[in-house]
């Protein structure tokens, strides 16, 4: 049974600044995409009282897949890149989020 390698240093502020740049971008991504869909600037939330159940739970989808792809694809970009640089991938062999 080969040892387990530990996640290179190296990643733990890399990850802090992908995280947050990821939240940003995404956070971007979601105003566009709510821009196109709706043609507002702000998008509701839920103690928005002048918006409906519909248009609410619409927004948190749309938000919450966002969300997650830009997330999803700038920790893989992460990891690939700190796997090329190091030779050692930044996360167990089966991986997932905590």
């Amino acid at each position: 049974m080969a040892k387990k390698k530990k996640m290179p240093m190296a990643y733990q502020p890399l990850g802090f600044v992908l995280g947050w740049s990821s939240g940003w971008l995404a956070g971007l991504a979601f105003r566009k995409t709510w821009m196109a869909i709706r043609h507002e600037e702000d998008a509701p939330d839920a103690l928005d009282r002048d918006r409906g159940w519909g248009e609410i739970l619409l927004a948190a989808a749309v938000q919450g897949a966002i969300f997650a792809v830009v997330r999803s694809a700038v920790d893989r970009a992460g990891a690939k890149a700190i796997e090329r640089s190091t030779g050692t991938w930044p996360a167990d062999e089966k991986g997932g989020r905590d």
